[in-house]
């Protein structure tokens, strides 16, 4: 069986999903980075799920590219309010 042209972009689907859903199960503790902007949202009394880590996992595993821009663009802001931060104390 030859190595085509279907085997290899099944090969760079498989590795997108594999990326996205180590990404998603990394960065479940900080998804409101990511999703709901810098400010941390509260955690449900019974604390995270395995429900909420896998539904995190999934969404991630297609969506991370935007996630890492979402991520990226929070870690601005957030950098940009601590350099304010710095100046007003000073």
């Amino acid at each position: 069986m030859a190595f085509n042209q279907e085997m290899a972009l099944n090969i760079y689907i498989a590795l997108f999903l594999l990326f996205g859903a180590v990404f998603g199960l990394s960065t479940y503790s900080y998804q409101h980075i990511f999703s709901e902007g810098p400010h941390k949202v509260e955690t449900p009394q019974g604390g995270s799920t395995l429900g909420g880590r896998v539904l995190w996992a999934l969404v991630c595993s297609f969506l991370w590219p935007i996630m890492v821009l979402t991520g990226l663009n929070s870690a601005r802001i957030l950098a940009k309010r601590k350099r304010q931060a710095a100046a007003a104390n000073h």
